[in-house]
Parts: C-alpha cells; sequence; structure tokens
C-alpha cells in the first residue's frame, strides 16, 4: 500500500467519525461545564488564566477553554475543537495500532486491516462521546492527544535510533499531558508496556536508561502535587487506611462498570448510581470472580494470544489513577475509558483481522459493528442538545440517585417548567431526605438564584 492510499484510507477513517458526530454539535453546555467553563472567571481571559497559573492545575486544559471561550462563538466552537482532538487521537491510534500488529508477528496486509479496525472502534465507540460531546470532557481527549503523541515520539525514535525524540520530544509531549490532567502520570508505565510488545529479547537495563528522563520528570510532577496548596491538601488526608479499603471495595463494581460499558453501547450514563461499600456482598463477590476470571484468561493467553495479555496491561495502567485505591465523588465515569480502550480495542482489531484473512466475507460483520456503534453515538449525541433532554434520560438509567433528580429539577426550572421542577426536586428528596441542595432548591423554587450540582 502506497503512501497516498494509506493517507486515503486515514481519511476515510476520519470521515466516518466526522459523520456520527456531526449532530453533537447541536449539543449545549451541560452539568460540570458550568463549573469548569461557564461560570469559572479564571476561563474567560487570558489575563485570568494568567493569574490562575501560580495557584491552579491542568494550565493547558484551561488555557485551551479560554482560548475556546474569548472568541465568543459558543458551544459550537468548543464541539468542533473536541471533535478536532478526537480525530487526531483516532490517526495516532490507528498509526500505534498497525505497529503494534506489526510487532506481534502479523503480515503487513493484515497488521493495516488491524490498524483500521481499532481506530474504527476507538472513534466511533459510544462511550467516547463523554470526552467529545461532553464538553469539559476534553480533559480525558486533549490529555490523551500528548499522551499518544509522546508515546508514538518514543516508538519513533527507538525505531529510527532518534534521540532527540527519545530524549527530547516525547519528555516534552509527556510534559504537556500532564499540563492538561494529571492521570498522565502513568505514562512511564505505557512506554514500560510499549516496549513489552516489541519481539525479541530486551535488555531492559538498556530501556530503562533511554526512558530515565521520563521517570525522573514523573518523579518531579508527583512531589509537586504533593505540595500543591490545593492538590497536595485534597491528596495526602484521603490516604488513611479505612478510606483506601472503602475505595478498593468499591471500584471492584466501578471497574465491572467500565469493562461491560465496552460492549454494553446502549444506554449510556453520565452520572451512573454506583455506591460507595464498606463491606463484602454478593454482588461485590460475583464481580470480583468476574474480573479475576478476565484477568487470569488474559494472563493464560499471553502465548498463543499476546495481544490480549498486553491489552488487560494497558487498561489496568489507565485505570490506575482514576479506580484504584484513592477516593472519589464519583466511582466511574465513561470518559474514563477514553485512553484505556485502546488496548482491548487493539486486540479487538487484531482478532479481526485475523479472521478477515481467513475469511474475508467477515469484513461484513465489521461493517455491520461499526454501523452499530456510530449510530448508536448519533443516539447518545441528541442527548445532549438541551438540559432537559440529557437529565429525562439519565433519570431513567439512575432512577435511585438524587443528584439527577436535583439536576434534572434545575434544568426544568430554567427552561421555565417550575410543576416538573418541583417534583423533580421532592423526588430527589424522597430519594435523600437529607439532601440539602434538593432541599434548598425546592424551598426557593420561586427564586432567582439557583443552586446548581
Amino acid at each position: 500500500m502506497n503512501a497516498a492510499r494509506e493517507w486515503g484510507v486515514a481519511a476515510l477513517v476520519a470521515a466516518a467519525v466526522v459523520l456520527a458526530y456531526l449532530n453533537g454539535f447541536a449539543g449545549v453546555y451541560q452539568f460540570d461545564d458550568f463549573n469548569v467553563i461557564v461560570n469559572n472567571p479564571t476561563v474567560h481571559s487570558l489575563a485570568a488564566w494568567r493569574v490562575d497559573l501560580a495557584r491552579g492545575i491542568r494550565p493547558l486544559l484551561k488555557l485551551s477553554y479560554t482560548l475556546n471561550w474569548i472568541t465568543g462563538a459558543g458551544a459550537v466552537e468548543f464541539h468542533v475543537v473536541n471533535l478536532a482532538i478526537h480525530l487526531v487521537n483516532t490517526m495516532l491510534v490507528l498509526w500505534l495500532a498497525r505497529r503494534l500488529a506489526t510487532s506481534f508477528g502479523l503480515a503487513l496486509r493484515d497488521a493495516r486491516a488491524a490498524a483500521v479496525v481499532t481506530a474504527l472502534l476507538f472513534g466511533l465507540h459510544p462511550a467516547q462521546t463523554e470526552a467529545v460531546t461532553y464538553l469539559s470532557g476534553r480533559s480525558a481527549s486533549l490529555m490523551a492527544t500528548f499522551y499518544l503523541a509522546g508515546l508514538y515520539a518514543y516508538a519513533a525514535g527507538v525505531e529510527r535510533g532518534n534521540r532527540w525524540m527519545l530524549y527530547g520530544l516525547s519528555p516534552a509531549l509527556f510534559a504537556l499531558a500532564m499540563g492538561v490532567k494529571e492521570v498522565a502520570i502513568t505514562f512511564p508505565l505505557a512506554l514500560a508496556w510499549w516496549e513489552a510488545c516489541r519481539p525479541g529479547p530486551r535488555d531492559w537495563l538498556s530501556i530503562a536508561r533511554r526512558q530515565d528522563a521520563h521517570w525522573a520528570l514523573a518523579v518531579i510532577v508527583v512531589v509537586l502535587l504533593l505540595v500543591h496548596p490545593l492538590y497536595g491538601m485534597r491528596l495526602v488526608p484521603a490516604l488513611d487506611w479505612e478510606s483506601v479499603r472503602n475505595n478498593a471495595l468499591s471500584q471492584v463494581d466501578a471497574i465491572t462498570y467500565l469493562v461491560l460499558r465496552l460492549v454494553r453501547i446502549y444506554p449510556l450514563n453520565i452520572d451512573p448510581d454506583l455506591r460507595f461499600a464498606t463491606e463484602w456482598n454478593l454482588t461485590l463477590a460475583v464481580e470480583a470472580v468476574l474480573l479475576a476470571g478476565l484477568a487470569l484468561a488474559a494472563v493464560l493467553s499471553r502465548k498463543r494470544r499476546p495481544w490480549w495479555a498486553l491489552a488487560a496491561a494497558w487498561f489496568a495502567i489507565h485505570l490506575l489513577p482514576t479506580n484504584s485505591l484513592l477516593p472519589r465523588p464519583d466511582l466511574a465515569n465513561d470518559r474514563h475509558l477514553y485512553l484505556a480502550c485502546f488496548g482491548p480495542f487493539m486486540a479487538v482489531g487484531i482478532e479481526a483481522a485475523r479472521a478477515v484473512s481467513a475469511r474475508p466475507l467477515a469484513w461484513a460483520a465489521v461493517a455491520v459493528v461499526m454501523l452499530l456503534l456510530a449510530a448508536a453515538t448519533v443516539v447518545r449525541n441528541r442527548d445532549y442538545v438541551s438540559e432537559v433532554a440529557l437529565w429525562e434520560q439519565t433519570a431513567t438509567v439512575s432512577p435511585a440517585k438524587p443528584r439527577v433528580f436535583n439536576n434534572l429539577g434545575v434544568a426544568y426550572e430554567q427552561a421555565g417548567r417550575r410543576d416538573l421542577a418541583e417534583a423533580a426536586y421532592r423526588e430527589a428528596l424522597r430519594l435523600h431526605p437529607g439532601y440539602d441542595l434538593a432541599r434548598s432548591n425546592l424551598d426557593r423554587i420561586n427564586g432567582v438564584r439557583l443552586q446548581l450540582r
């Protein structure tokens, strides 16, 4: 396949992603968008952004919001930028997956097929809408851009013996990823993972030497986060034994939710009803067995199908910052899958390429799957057309979560539907009688200022 044809394939993949997300441009600001964008003065001007540099975190993410905000184009421009970021990431996945498939011994033609399937899965899966159509989900997608680009620079540097890419460009991109979102701290582990994917014997001492800049940067970032006046104060007190234990229990349910989200494409949920656990129960036990079984299957496959073992490792690495031991207000969100899904999608892409190589008619099944994913993405994008639409949909999938009904009440009230707003606030209080936020909104149903989220 010549270069022109390769770019043609990339263009077709990009076109499929654009078509799936076109209707998302009608989406409005939602949920956390108000906290981090609309009602956040630090992203409303470059001067305010510069002032925030001294005490804030995620400066590059905030800068991207600021540059969007000061144009005055509104939510549409945020959507355009988010989709552009997602397209760049899809292309990076396409190129990385082809190199990985080749390293696993696939013929060049099959490796290209595996890369196309992987990129389409990444670009079209409806779970990605939370990092694309949900505007503040950009924190996951923009971080992934620098992260994947850094991995690509490292891989290319190793292949070409290019020290500038290894010791300059790749660490710089890692630093930029950290400037978007601190969960990029896993990047050195991703480099070790990449080395594990390469065929043949490995000199881990030499590998450590060419990764030392990345590990040194990671140590520096951890220290800076721990001493940060806001971030460190939230992190260190959360490390007591009881909270760590309870969060580990709770994450059994959360990780199971995320694993199932890879295959259960409808309905989606911006506010899943995942509860904190303090002791084992039957549901957690069943889920723990399921997760352990999947992990064991991945380990047992490492000789005949090593891509599954490495896919599981990638998935685990990228859930470490969000879904491990540290307590979180929300146990899991779909955007946690944005980068983590690359590993499993790569394994599926390799299996699909092997199937197609043996039976070319299998392309029909692949096409059907992609059409289903694209259709589910289009359907999900429609939920973002208004706050009322999003929270009505969320109430159907999280009918026992008080916050959902409080947010639905706010959406109704802002739309001038006060009777429905009152009913939603009352439902929130029925589910949680001590929910002060819903009580305040209900008591002030005829006031001007609402307490949002």
